[in-house]
């Protein structure tokens, strides 16, 4: 039997010209198609409003179901559908889509592409993590043990539920010398800790707290809260009401703190894009934004699609933020370093 080998040249660059005449012909039969920029038009204007919303979020009302918050929440998952509109005009050869889909580009590289790149760095004298538990969780001693290894100098816990609070302190007090549990949240140091108490964040029980600790870089104010849920509902929208009060009173509460150096932790139920919380993030910097390496999504386990665990701090300088490894609960919890001196 006689094999016939077709050979081919490769170009002194190493392209292979039958590729480049692929290409050629490609943009050929588009330079010569007269439907080109009449396609794709819906397309087109799909990728206008994606960036209209990304550029004028804090411009959507509140009002009706609070569907600017719910937007600002999720705000960087509108970057979906820029491969998503780029994929479709291509199928479709609209080159006005294709035009028209790197304006939603560039503003979501503009608001979000920071966020992609590693600023974490090294050095921090004082390490502390959060956790929302979850009232359920099933396995609260090995939650414990896995925060412990962590490292953390300071943990805060929320949503203790009451008759799981001994456990988390036993499993815990090997590690921290120091705890306090204040209603729902619960603070725990290798530090010494004075000053505490609960903070009123208007919602009739305790929920946030307030400790000064004693480190060996001086003291420290670390507030603890878990705001209210928020709730999508058909016919109520984004509910957020109770939260957005609660956030307003946290903080009036940090505002007044004398220490000038001061930690946030918790289960805010709200990201840092999500206008509602501007009495807190407005007079913060999130850990994760200024030291974290991308976007830190803490909620939920299963598929983490916002960060509503907040590490923010005021007066410290962050060094280094992420999540850690996941327990029984249906939060992430999140550490970060910062650096006191």
């Amino acid at each position: 039997m006689t094999q016939e080998y077709t050979a081919h040249s490769v170009t002194d660059g190493g392209e292979d010209p039958r590729t480049d005449s692929r290409v050629r012909a490609l943009l050929g039969r588009w330079r010569g198609d007269p439907g080109i920029w009449r396609r794709g038009i819906v397309l087109a204007l799909l990728a206008v409003v994606v960036a209209l919303l990304m550029i004028l979020h804090a411009q959507i009302p509140n009002k009706i179901g609070n569907l600017g918050s719910l937007t600002e929440t999720f705000l960087p998952w509108l970057g979906v559908f820029v491969p998503l509109i780029l994929v479709l005009a291509l199928v479709r050869r609209s080159a006005t889509a294709l035009v028209a889909v790197l304006l939603p580009a560039v503003v979501w590289v503009n608001l979000f592409g920071g966020l992609l790149t590693d600023k974490s760095g090294g050095g921090g004298d004082l390490m502390v993590a959060t956790h929302n538990v979850n009232a359920d969780n099933p396995d609260p001693e090995g939650t414990a043990r896995k925060l412990a290894e962590s490292g953390a100098d300071v943990v805060a816990l929320e949503e203790l539920k009451a008759s799981a609070v001994e456990t988390y302190v036993e499993a815990l007090a090997g590690t921290y010398k120091y705890h306090s549990v204040q209603g729902t949240v619960g603070l725990w140091s290798k530090y010494p800790m004075a000053g505490v108490e609960p903070v009123d964040i208007k919602l009739g029980w305790v929920r946030a707290m307030r400790a000064t600790i004693s480190t060996p870089d001086g003291r420290v104010a670390v507030y603890v809260a878990h705001l209210p849920s928020v709730r999508v509902k058909l016919n109520a929208g984004f509910t957020a009401n109770q939260r957005d009060k609660s956030a307003d009173a946290l903080g009036e509460a940090i505002a007044d703190e004398t220490l000038s150096r001061v930690i946030l932790l918790g289960d805010l139920n709200g990201t840092m894009n999500d206008r509602s919380l501007n009495a807190v993030t407005a007079q913060m910097r999130s850990t994760q934004g200024a030291a974290g390496h991308g976007y830190g999504f803490s909620w939920p386990t299963s598929f983490p699609l916002a960060r509503i665990d907040q590490i923010l701090v005021k007066g410290v300088e962050p060094t280094s933020s992420w999540t850690l490894p996941a327990t029984d609960s249906d939060h992430l919890p999140i550490a970060a370093r910062v650096q006191l001196r």
